[in-house]
């Protein structure tokens, strides 16, 4: 009997090419795109409620969060010309396409709000323009999760369930810990709620998707990565335990915990871009699982050929 051959590569090297993105554009890019898509709906059920504060607060800095997140894409993309470059076509099946043209209209829409809210002018242009960024919002949160997953690196592509979930959460709990950073603890309710539940989503999420990932689930356990998200479900869980006992009553520990909901959720997206660049140079996190999969297709047609 010949052994069982095991895993090796070209001396070591890896199977597929790295992203060659920056952490600091690309992970901020998947970060403020999620405050300011996540901020612009709960700036919208703060402007429904009355919570003036907050959905001026929330507005603003939904804002700033998608000028800064489109600032580092066109950096990382070397030049702003290749962005506008992205508007020439529309390309559903590219999620590169997509985001683009989503955030050539979320900008804008957030803008208006943002404008009218600072300036008490045109309130039904100021109230449309709110709406229209809630709307498009969530899809401005999670669609760096798709576009991250429709690569070939392992600790991305093979979570392409759970990713988007993943980074909707991650989103919310940053728009929520803005709201406490400030808002005043009477307006603070909802954004209170929706800390807790985004922490509870994290934690379930991120379960799925390393049960999914199997070995390649290590890239998010160990290095650099690991560290990142260990601190991340730490902050996240910290920030929203405390907005739920002291928020509503301690402008301080209002603050204190939506700064940790805040670096939470940025630990998260540093994280999970720190996992994918790890299981892209380590070539066995691509090979094995493949080997794995053909193994059991195999051993499934087997037994369907028996079954018959």
């Amino acid at each position: 009997m010949v052994p069982r051959a095991e895993f090796d590569s070209y001396y070591g090297r890896p199977v597929i090419k790295a992203p060659s993105w920056s952490a600091s554009d690309i992970a901020g890019y998947f970060f403020l795109g999620g405050l300011a898509g996540a901020g612009s709906v709960l700036a919208a059920g703060a402007h429904l409620t009355g919570r003036t504060t907050t959905a001026t607060a929330l507005k603003i800095s939904s804002l700033t969060a998608v000028s800064l997140s489109a600032a580092a894409l066109v950096h990382d993309l070397g030049r702003p010309g290749r962005f506008v470059n992205m508007l020439r076509v529309c390309k559903p099946t590219s999620p590169m396409s997509v985001g683009s043209w989503l955030l050539s209209a979320y900008g804008p829409a957030a803008g208006v709000a943002a404008a009218t809210a600072v300036t008490g002018r045109l309130p039904r242009a100021g109230a449309a323009a709110t709406g229209a960024a809630a709307l498009l919002g969530p899809a401005v949160a999670a669609y760096t999760a798709v576009l991250a997953a429709d690569t070939a690196v392992p600790a991305w592509h093979d979570a392409h369930r759970e990713l988007p979930y993943l980074f909707a959460a991650s989103a919310t709990a940053a728009a929520a810990g803005m709201a406490l950073a400030v808002a005043p603890p009477r307006e603070t309710g909802p954004a209170r709620c929706a800390a807790g539940l985004a922490a509870l989503a994290e934690t379930a999420v991120t379960r799925a998707a390393e049960r999914r990932l199997g070995m390649v689930a290590e890239t998010w356990r160990e290095g650099r990565a690991g560290t990142l998200l260990r601190t991340a479900r730490a902050l996240t869980a910290g920030g929203a335990i405390g907005a739920a006992l002291f928020g509503g009553r301690s402008r301080g520990a209002a603050a204190v915990s939506g700064l940790a909901l805040l670096a939470g959720s940025a630990c998260t997206r540093f994280g999970i871009f720190e996992a994918g660049i790890a299981s892209a140079q380590d070539p066995k996190y691509t090979v094995v699982p493949q080997r794995e999969r053909l193994e059991h297709e195999a051993r499934e047609r087997e037994r369907q050929q028996g079954a018959a």
